[in-house]
């Protein structure tokens, strides 16, 4: 068992050599050198990238304003092209109405011509009283308003007269059903209409039916000096011009 020497110290010095000392501190300074070195080139190369962030940024808001911009000039023209189409739309649909009511116009002043030729011209065929047509149009409530037209030429000159009535067929409640003239005005026991003309007359006048009947059809008589005749007409509604008698 080896013994220590209680008399020799526990530290010692030992001195360095003055050229160690020389290349510690060398090699210091020099890792200080690399460190500020890495530093320096680190914020350099960030301060560069954040350059080119900051410039991508700058060209992506261009981009997006341009798009904002042609959006909004894209939705400006789609608005003023649905605007342009409503406009041409609508024109079109009122002269096509325009149209229609100056070719019904055309197609009612053709039929007139053609009814007062066949009354009172040289050529037409000679025949004695007789009803021409039967039209209704509807009035407030249950209400229409009637419109017969009686013709002759046969008596030229001459005055027709006599009394008319008519009755109405339709269906209510699943059931056929008529109206006779009484029940129609609403009157019970009321008189036929009289008239008397030379050449037509339109008979006007207001009927009621009752709700939930559906008309059909309508038989006119008329009946006079001349006799008595009946004519069927389907219903027929329609707003016709008021035409004097003659």
């Amino acid at each position: 068992m080896a013994v220590q020497n209680k008399d020799l110290p526990r530290f010692s010095i030992v001195s360095q050599s003055p050229r160690f000392t020389r290349l510690s501190a060398v090699l210091a300074g020099l890792w200080l050198v690399l460190a500020l070195a890495w530093v320096w080139l680190f914020w350099r190369g960030m301060d560069t990238d954040a350059a080119e962030l900051r410039a991508q940024r700058d060209a992506a808001v261009q981009k997006l304003d341009g798009f904002k911009g042609s959006e909004a000039r894209l939705k400006q023209e789609l608005a003023n092209a649905k605007r342009a189409e409503f406009i041409t739309r609508s024109a079109n649909t009122q002269i096509q109405e325009s149209l229609a009511e100056k070719d019904e116009q055309i197609a009612g002043l053709k039929a007139d011509l053609d009814f007062y030729e066949r009354l009172v011209g040289s050529g037409g065929r000679r025949h004695g009283l007789s009803v021409h047509n039967a039209e209704f149009a509807p009035g407030a409530g249950n209400a229409w308003h009637y419109t017969i037209t009686l013709t002759q030429n046969i008596n030229r000159g001459g005055m027709t007269s006599g009394q008319m009535r008519f009755a109405v067929d339709g269906v209510s409640g699943g059931k056929l059903k008529t109206l006779e003239w009484p029940q129609l005005l609403q009157k019970p026991g009321a008189p036929a209409q009289a008239f008397s003309f030379r050449y037509f007359q339109q008979i006007e006048g207001d009927v009621m039916l009752p709700a939930g009947f559906t008309p059909q059809r309508v038989r006119v008589s008329v009946s006079g000096g001349f006799g008595k005749q009946e004519q069927r007409f389907d219903w027929t509604v329609s707003r016709p011009p008021a035409t004097p008698d003659l």
